[in-house]
C-alpha cells in the first residue's frame, strides 16, 4: 500500500484494502480511499474531484461486499466525518449521515422519544440506513423521516421530503421528476419520533439487543441479512427448509444460528461469499420456486 497523502484536511490513500472497512472482513482494494475530517472538508473534497471520477460513499461497511478485483473508484468513508447530532425546532432530531444507527436509538430513548429503539439493532450509519430504508423488528427508518438533506456531484445542497422518493421495502429511489440526471447523496436527516417514556424505550433497547445476540451469529464477521424477505415469507425459513444451514464454500458458511446470514469462518474471500450467495439463490429457486434478492450490495470487479 502506498503511503497516505494529505489532501485538504482529510487523508487520501491509494490501493486501500477494503477488507479492513467491511464487516465481512473480505474483499479487494479501492483505487483511492478518502477520510474527510468533517462536513466542510467532505464538501470541499467533493467539489475538487474531476467530473469523470467515480465516487463511492461508505459508512461502516456492514451491508457491502467488494469483489476481489477491487473497486475502480474513490471510496469516501463518511463515518467519523459527518457525525453531528442536534435537536431542531418542532421536536426533530437532526442526524448527519456518518452517525451510527445505534447511537440514534440511545439518544432518542434518553430524550423520551418512542419508536427509535429498532435502530439499536442496525449496525450501520444513517446514510446507509436512509439509502436502503433499513429496518428490523417491524419498523423502517422512513416511517420517521421528516426531511433529508442531500448533496450532488456539483456540491449543491438540497432539502427534500419523503414525497420526493419512491420508498419501498429495503428500497429508496429519488423520483425521476426530481432526479434530473444528477446523483445525490444523503448528508443528514430530520427525524421525528413520537413522545414516549425514556425508561420504557431503554428497556426495549436492552431487550432487542439481547434478542439480537441470541438470534444472530455476532461472534463471526458477517454483513447482516443477506437476502430480502420475499412477500409473505422469510428468506431464513426458505434457506433452512432447503437444508442449507452449514453449507460452506471456502471460508464462507451459511450460519447455523441464522440461515439468512453468511459468516466468515476464517480466510473467506469475496469470491467464496458471492459463490455461496449464488448457490443459495439457485437452490431455493429450484426447490421452492422463489427468487431471493440480495439485501447486501455487491460492487467491484471479479478477479
Amino acid at each position: 500500500m502506498m503511503p497516505a497523502h494529505q489532501v485538504a484536511l482529510g487523508e487520501l490513500r491509494r490501493n486501500e484494502p477494503m477488507n479492513q472497512h467491511v464487516t465481512w472482513r473480505a474483499g479487494g482494494r479501492a483505487r483511492q480511499f478518502y477520510r474527510p475530517r468533517h462536513r466542510e472538508d467532505f464538501l470541499e473534497f467533493l467539489h475538487a474531484r474531476p467530473a469523470q471520477e467515480t465516487l463511492f460513499l461508505l459508512g461502516l461497511g456492514s451491508n457491502l461486499l467488494v469483489r476481489e478485483g477491487g473497486i475502480d473508484a474513490t471510496v469516501v468513508q463518511m463515518h467519523g466525518a459527518l457525525k453531528e447530532v442536534t435537536w431542531e425546532e418542532k421536536g426533530c432530531l437532526r442526524i448527519e449521515a456518518g452517525v451510527p444507527a445505534p447511537k440514534v436509538a440511545r439518544l432518542a430513548a434518553r430524550a423520551g422519544c418512542a419508536g427509535a429503539e429498532f435502530l439499536a439493532g442496525i449496525p450501520g450509519t444513517m446514510g446507509g440506513v436512509l439509502a436502503m430504508n433499513a429496518g428490523c423488528y417491524g419498523a423502517e427508518i422512513w416511517n420517521f423521516v421528516h426531511q433529508v438533506e442531500t448533496v450532488d456531484r456539483q456540491g449543491e445542497l438540497r432539502w427534500r421530503t419523503p414525497a420526493d422518493y419512491d420508498i419501498g421495502y429495503r428500497s429508496v429511489c429519488l423520483r425521476e421528476e426530481c432526479r434530473k440526471g444528477v446523483e445525490e447523496w444523503f448528508l443528514s436527516a430530520l427525524l421525528r419520533f413520537p413522545a414516549g417514556d425514556a425508561e420504557t424505550a431503554k428497556t426495549r433497547i436492552r431487550s432487542l439487543l439481547a434478542q439480537r445476540v441470541a438470534d444472530q451469529p455476532l461472534e463471526f464477521p458477517n454483513a447482516g441479512s443477506v437476502f430480502r424477505n420475499p412477500v409473505g415469507d422469510y428468506a431464513a425459513r426458505l434457506i433452512e427448509c432447503c437444508g442449507l444451514k452449514g453449507k460452506r464454500i471456502g471460508g464462507a458458511e451459511v450460519s447455523w444460528k441464522h440461515a439468512n446470514f453468511i459468516v466468515n469462518q476464517g480466510q473467506a474471500t469475496a469470491t467464496d461469499i458471492e459463490a455461496l450467495i449464488a448457490e443459495m439463490q439457485s437452490r431455493i429457486l429450484a426447490e421452492k420456486g422463489v427468487r431471493l434478492h440480495p439485501e447486501v450490495r455487491i460492487v467491484g470487479e471479479r478477479s
